[in-house]
């Protein structure tokens, strides 16, 4: 049997290139496919390679009768509709592990830029100011960095905090005690328990119904005043109004956000133009190192599945 792998966002070549050495595979990948574009191609599909451009919903799946299996070449699959997937036997799978380094270092970079507002200073001197009043920032050493969502993301960046001497906490109902301290992270009983102690928060968790909008009104309430939020995670965890509304009255001291619900974020988003948040355009991932191990993990998941029927990282359907 030959195998139809659609490939409808852009990816490393390298990943290409593995499966269309594979005599049983035919490779379709034209990068960057519109909408129509994919809903036309699909009907003979038996498999996709994605990344977050692609959203894989009810209407997509209807179109594409033959579909076994999506690949995600990341981690987060909020743009698949895996209850559908699941309801058609469709298998998906992601690749957890291949953007860790970069996410990581990035929200430390995102950390320190918001410490020290260098996004700020560079705009200010650009435009002829030179104000270093304006620009004073906070030292790291000392101050306790909390990481929701202590998987591989959340460790690694824990590692790399504690280079700056940060006290690390973190919360995570999936991960123990001992798994966190190996990471040099103090596990929390609660979410209210690592609000009240943070003076850094970044986000690491999934989207599902208990973390959509996890930073809320009521719990922006529970954190100290002058807190700092990094989102490197998914945008949905965060309600953007209360999120705003308490940078504005200054109980949230600075944002770092590089992700968002809709992307691009629409004209009318709250936390854009605030002078206290700072934006970037979904970068977390975006290394050369990164989307390559992402690329190729993703296509080894599929020749593995479909040729050997042994599927690893499975999200739903098997």
């Amino acid at each position: 049997m030959t195998w139809h792998i659609l490939i409808p966002d852009n990816v490393d070549r390298r990943a290409i290139d593995l499966l269309t050495a594979i005599p049983d595979f035919k490779v379709t990948a034209p990068g960057n496919m519109s909408r129509a574009a994919l809903l036309a191609e699909i009907g003979t599909a038996h498999a996709l390679i994605i990344r977050s451009a692609t959203t894989v919903d009810a209407e997509l799946l209807a179109a594409a009768p033959q579909l076994r299996a999506v690949a995600r070449a990341g981690v987060g699959v909020d743009n698949v509709d895996l209850a559908a997937a699941q309801a058609r036997g469709i298998i998906v799978v992601n690749t957890p592990g291949g953007n860790t380094i970069s996410t990581a270092e990035y929200t430390l970079a995102l950390m320190l830029a918001l410490a020290r507002h260098i996004p700020q200073g560079h705009a200010s001197l650009a435009a002829g100011n030179w104000d270093r009043k304006a620009f004073g920032g906070v030292e790291l050493q000392g101050l306790t960095l909390g990481i929701i969502g202590m998987g591989r993301i959340g460790r690694d960046v824990a590692v790399r905090a504690s280079a700056f001497d940060m006290i690390c906490i973190g919360f995570d109902p999936y991960v123990d005690a001992h798994s966190a301290h190996s990471a040099g992270i103090e596990k929390q009983d609660t979410l209210e328990q690592l609000y009240a102690r943070a003076d850094f928060l970044t986000l690491h968790a999934l989207v599902t119904p208990d973390t959509r909008h996890m930073i809320n009104a009521t719990s922006l309430e529970q954190m100290k005043p002058g807190i700092r939020i990094i989102n490197a995670a998914r945008g949905a965890l965060i309600d953007e109004a209360a999120l705003a509304a308490a940078l504005q009255r200054g109980h949230v001291a600075g944002a770092a956000i590089d992700v968002y619900p809709e992307e691009p974020p629409p004209a009318d988003n709250p936390l854009l133009n605030l002078p206290n948040v700072i934006h970037t355009p979904h970068l977390a991932a975006s290394t050369d190192g990164a989307q390559v191990r992402v690329a190729i993990e993703a296509a080894e998941l599929l020749r593995d599945g479909l040729l050997r029927d042994d599927w690893r990282n499975v999200v739903s359907g098997a």
